[in-house]
C-alpha cells in the first residue's frame, strides 16, 4: 500500500458535535469569535488522533459575511498552529465564492476577472498569516477552481485544489473531474484530490483522478460520512470510524496518498484511518 500523508477532518461537524452554534451563512467561522478555545481544541484532537496536515477554519471567512474576515482569517491560523503543534503543516482553506454544492451560483463565468480577484485577496491574507500551504477545497465548478488555484499559485505557496461532485456525487463526473486536475497539474498544483463526496461513492473519483495525474503529484481524498442536515452540512455516525477507515483503504490500494476526513468525520474517524494504514 502506498505511504499515506494523514490530514485532519471537518471543523464544522466538531463544533457542533461540542455544543457551539454553526449558524449560516458564517456557519463554522463564528466560534472563531465565539469560541475560539474550542476551535484549538478541535485542531489539538485532530493532532493527537495523527493528523499532520490541518485546515485553518476559513472555509467561511467571506468579505460578504464577516466586515472582519482578514481578522478572523489570521486568527484561524494561529489557533490552528497553536492547536496542532509546530510539526504540524497548516493549509490554509481557500472556499468557493458562493455554495459549495450550487455550481450555479459561481460567478466564475460572468465575472472570472471579479472571481480571480477575490480568490487572490484571500490566498494573500491566508498566504500572509503564514501558511505552509494554501487548500483550494470543495469547488464544484472546474472554471472557479482552477481560478482560485491560480491566485493560490501567485502567493509563491505550495497549493492544492480539491474538487468536488457534492453530496450525491451528481455535480461532477469522474471523467470532467480529472479533467479539471489535469489542468490543475498543468499549472504547477502540487497535489490534486477530491472532496465532500459519499465515502462510498469516493473510490471512482480517485481512480480517476490518478488514470490523468499518475506519479506527477500526489492525489487525494477527504470524504463524507454520516446523515446530511440543513442546517450545519453533515452530522457524524459515531459507530462509523472503522467502516470509513476500511473504505479509505481502498482509496490507498488504488494509490491515492493524502487521506483525511470531510463532513459527518472527527478525530476518530482519522485514528481509525491511522489504525488501518
Amino acid at each position: 500500500m502506498t505511504q499515506c500523508v494523514l490530514l485532519d477532518g471537518p471543523m464544522g461537524t466538531e463544533l457542533n458535535a461540542r455544543g457551539v452554534d454553526t449558524p449560516l451563512p458564517g456557519w463554522s467561522a463564528h466560534a472563531l469569535e465565539r469560541a475560539p478555545e474550542v476551535v484549538e481544541a478541535v485542531h489539538r484532537d485532530y493532532a493527537a488522533a495523527g493528523a499532520v496536515v490541518h485546515t485553518t477554519n476559513t472555509f467561511r471567512t467571506r468579505p460578504a459575511v464577516f466586515a472582519n474576515w482578514r481578522e478572523l482569517a489570521r486568527r484561524a491560523v494561529e489557533l490552528a498552529r497553536a492547536g496542532a503543534g509546530p510539526a504540524a503543516r497548516i493549509a490554509g482553506s481557500i472556499a468557493p465564492i458562493e455554495d459549495c454544492y450550487r455550481p450555479d451560483l459561481s460567478p466564475a463565468a460572468s465575472d472570472p476577472a471579479g472571481t480571480r480577484a477575490a480568490h487572490g485577496e484571500r490566498a494573500g491574507e491566508l498566504a500572509a498569516a503564514g501558511c505552509d500551504l494554501l487548500l483550494c477545497e470543495t469547488f464544484p465548478r472546474i472554471d472557479e477552481g482552477l481560478y482560485a488555484l491560480e491566485a493560490a499559485l501567485a502567493t509563491g505557496t505550495e497549493s492544492w485544489l480539491s474538487f468536488t461532485a457534492g453530496p450525491e456525487a451528481d455535480l461532477l463526473t469522474p471523467a470532467q473531474m480529472a479533467s479539471g486536475a489535469k489542468d490543475a497539474v498543468a499549472l504547477g498544483a502540487g497535489a490534486v484530490l477530491v472532496n465532500c463526496v459519499p465515502a462510498r461513492m469516493t473510490l471512482d473519483y480517485v481512480q480517476a483522478l490518478l488514470e490523468v495525474v499518475g506519479d506527477q503529484v500526489p492525489v487525494g481524498a477527504y470524504a463524507n460520512a454520516g446523515s446530511a442536515d440543513e442546517r450545519m452540512g453533515w452530522t457524524s455516525d459515531p459507530g462509523a470510524p472503522e467502516a470509513y477507515a476500511q473504505t479509505a483503504a481502498r482509496w490507498a490500494e488504488a494509490g491515492a496518498r493524502l487521506l483525511g476526513g470531510c463532513c459527518g468525520t472527527g478525530p476518530a474517524h482519522v485514528a481509525a484511518l491511522r489504525s488501518v494504514l
